[in-house]
């Protein structure tokens, strides 16, 4: 294995990219690190204020790692209205947030309209929040809903006020893996995933890829994941100009779900080593992510050493992998801040679209 290729940023074949799992995990590291510093500003890791905000947890699509969804019987089942939406949003206003993450579940119970009518109620009385909402699964199940395209709905709500879609959904993109029937098989598949984020980006939506650890799925199978969002990024890129600005990866959450049991999980270890594979191969994403609601602040801290140039942001609310025994969410501003510089590093407080503010 050339390690001075590898360190230098150049483009790695699948093979090489299979081949560093194979590295002392700090010897990955050290790679991963002088890739990153190449990229981006080396001693500054940069963060988000924004809020989650869980429209509804009625869903039709029952993944078994999910603890989040309800059926509509179900008594703890909800759709929020637009007046506790806006009280979500103010009060991320008064902390000086900038961006609201809302995702639902793929709930057939709620009218197009209803979706079109809460953007616009956002954009009017909230103009200063950028809107970053709906996975590609709902933006399919919406296009199933209405008979439309997916395209034709993803242009319905961005010119009702829509910014970004974010890159939930895409746990792991290789379909023998993510639609196995003790996992999600009625789950979107990689193929309408990729060309749901793909149609977002040729419109100018703020996109960002994901990856879930933890399935049971082998390096090359991550590997593959890597693959299909480097080979849309480079066509997206070339097509549009835009592209996904950062790239999100964390491990399975399995606690009192249905999958519980049935499939291995992944350790910090391999949180840590697939972060810093992911770094080197994907050359065309300039930021990564550390997940400190899914690992803890030491393993995210330590992220930043392992190719993560952003801490994420303060997450006001979480309420989907939480509900799947992630421990750590809602952490204010300033412990962020300290996160980041007892790490060695600058904190920057920037906006979605990673611009320092």
């Amino acid at each position: 294995m050339d390690l001075e290729k590898i360190a230098s940023g150049a483009r790695l074949s699948v093979v090489d990219a299979i081949k560093l799992y194979e590295l002392p995990l700090f010897s990955l590291a050290a790679l991963a690190d002088q890739v990153r510093r190449q990229r981006t500003e080396p001693e500054v890791v940069s963060y988000l204020i924004d809020r989650n905000i869980n429209y509804s947890n009625i869903c039709n699509v029952a993944c078994a790692f999910c603890g989040f969804y309800r059926t509509r019987k179900q008594d703890d089942s909800y759709s929020l209205s637009y007046a506790e939406i806006s009280q979500k949003i103010y009060e991320l206003e008064q902390v000086g947030g900038t961006r609201i993450l809302m995702q639902g579940g793929v709930n057939p119970y709620l009218d197009y309209s209803w979706y079109l009518e809460l953007m616009t109620h956002i954009k009017e009385n909230h103009p200063t929040i950028r809107i970053e909402a709906f996975s590609p699964e709902e933006i399919k199940g919406l296009a199933k809903l209405t008979g439309k395209t997916s395209l034709t709905v993803l242009k319905d709500l961005q010119a009702a006020g829509l910014d970004g879609l974010p890159g939930g959904g895409g746990e792991m993109l290789v379909d023998n893996i993510r639609k196995a029937k003790h996992i999600s098989p009625a789950r979107i598949s990689t193929a309408e995933w990729l060309h749901i984020m793909s149609e977002a980006q040729s419109l100018g939506l703020y996109t960002t890829a994901t990856m879930v650890i933890g399935f049971g799925e082998t390096p090359a199978q991550r590997v593959e994941h890597f693959l299909r969002i480097r080979e849309l990024q480079d066509q997206s890129l070339s097509k549009y100009n835009n592209a996904f600005s950062a790239f999100i990866s964390w491990t399975l959450q399995t606690q009192g779900v249905r999958i519980e049991g049935k499939v291995p999980q992944a350790s910090p270890h391999e949180y840590l080593q697939n972060l810093a594979v992911s770094r080197i191969f994907l050359d065309n994403i300039n930021n990564f992510q550390a997940s400190w609601p899914t690992m803890g602040h030491k393993i995210a801290q330590t992220a930043l050493h392992f190719g993560a140039n952003d801490y994420g942001s303060t997450m006001l609310e979480e309420n989907v992998v939480s509900q799947a025994g992630a421990k750590h969410n809602n952490t204010a501003e300033k412990e962020i801040i300290r996160q980041i510089k007892d790490a060695g590093y600058t904190a920057k407080q920037r906006d979605s679209l990673y611009n320092f503010i």
